[in-house]
């Protein structure tokens, strides 16, 4: 039997792109002072909780299946997209659920994950503490650990990797926003016709906001922020034609704080409903 995330039949493509839950070192800044990896801090219970409502939102009010679910390394995206990935795929909605401990039974068919480094973290001091990295740049993710986080059957160990390794410490900041909207564009183009949700960091909502939502400037992405892109896709010749990219914001961008030069000068908030 066929477990392989069914072609969309709508007229567009969907891609989400969100930010992690609350991470820990925001809450606890003791943490990092005995943290093995205090480069890669997990989410406090309330990230996940906030993870998971978000999951619940997509499912409910957006009213699209998600085909794939494509992450960035770091622990507080996997606990995310774990937590969204059990909202998304539950047997039964539970209204009162709040975080996949309330979930008894995962549809497996629904949906399929994968890691790819092109999500991770801006990789310099702008967003890590030097002192907090580690010495030798290695960021030693153990990709078949991070994996087993997920309910078992959802990851697609047949996907490869748009960027097959980390990116070099110290990379600009220039250099990492365009690698956000690099790895955005390939994994829609990879999948045309199938809906996806990137999860990724601040800097990577932010930027896909401001690239594709033009005479945009980003003030602020909050905890599991995210951004909807959509597009034409249609069929001709046994090939596939893709339109170009319109942020929707009919669904409201919950978490991104924004000015649109066109619109107002004063910024568009749009808070997370959790």
């Amino acid at each position: 039997m066929d477990s392989s995330p069914k072609p969309n039949n709508d007229a567009y493509q969907h891609v989400f792109v969100m930010r992690h839950g609350d991470r820990i070192d925001n809450f606890e800044p003791l943490w990092v002072s005995t943290a093995a990896r205090p480069w890669d801090p997990p989410l406090v219970q309330d990230g996940m909780i906030r993870a998971f409502r978000t999951g619940q939102r997509i499912r409910s009010q957006i009213g699209l299946p998600i085909h794939r679910v494509f992450v960035s390394p770091f622990l507080r995206c996997i606990q995310t997209a774990s937590e969204v990935v059990s909202a998304l795929s539950a047997v039964t909605v539970d209204p009162n659920a709040m975080s996949s401990k309330d979930v008894p039974s995962i549809d497996t068919t629904k949906l399929k994950v994968a890691i790819e480094y092109g999500l991770c973290e801006m990789l310099n001091s702008v967003a890590i503490r030097r002192e907090l990295a580690p010495k030798d740049g290695n960021f030693d993710f153990r990709l078949s650990d991070l994996e087993a986080l997920f309910p078992e059957g959802m990851v697609d160990h047949n996907v490869d990797m748009i960027y097959k390794e980390m990116p070099e410490w110290e990379e600009t900041v220039e250099g990492c926003r365009e690698r956000y909207v690099n790895i955005v564009k390939a994994l829609a183009d990879k999948y045309p016709t199938e809906n996806l949700l990137l999860v990724t960091h601040g800097e990577g909502v932010g930027t896909t906001f401001s690239t594709f939502y033009k005479d945009t400037t980003v003030y602020e992405v909050d905890y599991c922020a995210y951004v909807e892109l959509r597009r034409e896709v249609s069929s001709k010749d046994g090939s596939v034609e893709t339109g170009e990219y319109e942020v929707v914001l009919s669904h409201g961008q919950a978490g991104i704080r924004f000015s649109h030069d066109h619109v107002t000068d004063d910024p568009v908030i749009s808070r997370t409903p959790v």
